[in-house]
């Protein structure tokens, strides 16, 4: 037997799935289409989306993406429905449920309940006259003239293209909603874009107990000793006041020390060596903004002082900190 080429035959499907989502966005009706995002942006409960087998999985993804998107969302299997699931039904949540037949046994089974809910169904149908498409509210167009199965029969272009219409409600009704950034990454909180957003300064940052700091005046070896004994590579300078007077790393401390005469150590105090007016930043700082103070410049800095309204120091925080905690 001899072994044929699969890239044609891989490039082929992809453009049979994509041409039918293209054509999707050319066979919806745009009164159907604002009536189904009029049910949605009014919606004062959840979105519940219902679907079976490979239909099933794509509500499942899309609830998850709604719910990520500032819409409550959930899949519920119409199997489950039937036996006590559409409990988690109230007259104030908005159904949807995905079918490409449209005369699946388990979904019309439950047409008649969810209609003695009175929540409004949004069918998204591959069969425009199935007893589906005739019992919702609304009804979007997701019919295909054919799957990329060779056999025409595994969901697999019906699928793609009822899953691009459920991205499509999301992100739109995420736009009505004015779903902004920050609210994005209140729902994502582990993802790189979530901590990017929400984790500040003071969340990592070595601040009470664990801030190394000296007075001014302090010898270079009481400086020696505040930097060991932190052990951040650093030591805040403090005057009497409690305020930041300056910074000391041990670069600056072995630069100081090879300069110096040796015989003039003896003399040398903390003044001479920290860097005066150093960067700063406040607790309050997202730690992204930090890092990128610290990044950002001709010459990187890896430790900034934390420092409050007054000036007073209240922390310390590492690059090596803001790093480890995935930003």
């Amino acid at each position: 037997m001899t072994s044929k080429p699969h890239f044609p035959e891989v490039v082929s499907l992809l453009r049979l799935e994509a041409d039918a989502i293209a054509a999707t966005a050319t066979r919806l009706n745009e009164e159907q289409v604002e009536r189904v995002m009029s049910l949605l942006v009014g919606c004062t409960g959840k979105v519940v989306i219902v679907g079976v087998g490979k239909s099933g999985i794509i509500a499942q993804k899309i609830a998850a993406t709604m719910t990520s998107t500032g819409t409550a969302a959930l899949h519920l299997h119409p199997s489950d429905a039937l036996h006590g699931g559409l409990g988690i039904v109230s007259a104030d949540d908005v159904v949807i449920v995905l079918s490409n037949s449209g005369e699946t046994d388990e979904i019309v089974a439950m047409l008649p309940y969810l209609k003695h809910r009175k929540v409004p169904i949004i069918a998204v149908v591959g069969n425009l006259k199935s007893t589906l498409a005739n019992r919702a509210d609304a009804v979007l167009d997701a019919s295909v003239d054919q799957e990329a199965c060779p056999l025409n029969l595994a969901p697999t272009t019906s699928t793609t293209v009822a899953l691009a219409l459920g991205d499509a409600l999301a992100m739109t009704l995420m736009k009505m909603k004015g779903h902004t950034l920050d609210d994005f990454a209140v729902n994502h909180p582990a993802g790189r874009l979530g901590k990017r957003l929400t984790l500040k300064v003071a969340d990592l940052m070595h601040g009470g107990i664990q801030n190394p700091t000296i007075k001014t005046g302090s010898t270079w070896v009481t400086v020696v000793k505040g930097i060991s004994d932190g052990g951040l590579g650093a030591v805040n300078v403090l005057d009497e006041t409690g305020q930041l007077a300056g910074i000391i790393t041990d670069g600056d401390l072995r630069r100081a020390i090879q300069r110096m005469d040796h015989a003039a150590l003896e003399d040398l105090k903390s003044e001479e060596i920290m860097t005066r007016n150093p960067v700063v930043v406040s607790a309050g700082t997202l730690a992204y903004d930090a890092l990128r103070l610290m990044e950002d410049r001709p010459s990187q800095i890896s430790v900034l002082p934390v420092v409050d309204g007054a000036r007073v120091c209240v922390g310390l925080i590492r690059l090596h900190d803001i790093v480890r905690s995935g930003l």
